[in-house]
């Protein structure tokens, strides 16, 4: 799996329609109009997101490796 850094993650979200709710410390609150579904995306710089958290927010927000 590539691995994607918190904010390239949250430009995938965007793009594929999610929109920014708050920001709570370092964590950007994503969210849909149609879901109740939120996404808590860590953003620490430039740090890569871990395998297992990338892949758990990927299922959430229903994208795929090919969406990244």
């Amino acid at each position: 799996m590539k691995s994607v850094s918190g904010k390239e993650f949250a430009r995938v979200l965007e793009r594929h329609g999610w929109s920014l709710l708050r920001v709570q410390g370092s964590h950007h609150i994503y969210g849909k109009a149609e879901s109740d579904v939120r996404l808590s995306v860590p953003v620490h710089g430039n740090q890569t997101i871990k395998t297992g958290l990338l892949r758990h927010l990927m299922k959430m927000a229903g994208l795929t490796e090919n969406d990244l």
